[in-house]
């Protein structure tokens, strides 16, 4: 082999072998991903209103019963805080008390003098609060009006609902 060609040989050689080097190496870079998972939840407190024994076609709040309610956005999420009321076993919730009809309102601001501000329960979702940060918390008042005249006259159950939505 001559001179010139051995040296261009492994010329050639080296370069196939820094080749292949560079072809096969490998650089890597991270992305830092977070993630929260949602949370919607609501709480009240103390959850619990004992209206008592009333006359027929009368009303009394929270207002009264030193019992306002407070309901709290327990998720981690600003939700929109929503309030309904129910029928119960032996009365139908309704705008105006009847026979057999209760009224039940719920009052968000300036509440001490029912019905001053006070609005009717349905059995449907109304707006209490229509943005609650996480944590936040809604004070509300309830006044309950029993049936002028009534075909039941044991204890009812007139629950009212709190729910929270995601925004």
């Amino acid at each position: 082999m001559s001179k010139i060609l051995l040296p261009t040989l492994i010329l050639v050689f080296t370069g196939l072998v820094l080749s292949s080097l560079r072809a096969g190496a490998a650089e890597t870079a991270t992305v830092t991903a977070t993630v929260t998972a949602q949370n919607v939840s609501v709480t009240v407190s103390d959850n619990s209103v004992t209206y008592g024994t009333m006359s027929l076609g009368s009303s009394k709040s929270t207002i009264t019963l030193s019992d306002t309610q407070t309901a709290t956005n327990a998720g981690n999420i600003t939700s929109q805080l929503n309030i309904k009321g129910q029928n119960s076993t032996g009365w139908t919730l309704a705008g105006t008390a009847g026979s057999d009809q209760y009224v039940h309102k719920f009052c968000t601001a300036s509440c001490s003098t029912p019905p001053t501000n006070y609005t009717a329960l349905t059995v449907n979702y109304q707006t209490l609060s229509a943005s609650i940060a996480a944590s936040g918390t809604q004070d509300f008042d309830l006044e309950l009006t029993v049936p002028n005249s009534s075909s039941t006259y044991t204890q009812q159950s007139v629950d009212v609902i709190v729910q929270a939505v995601a925004l």
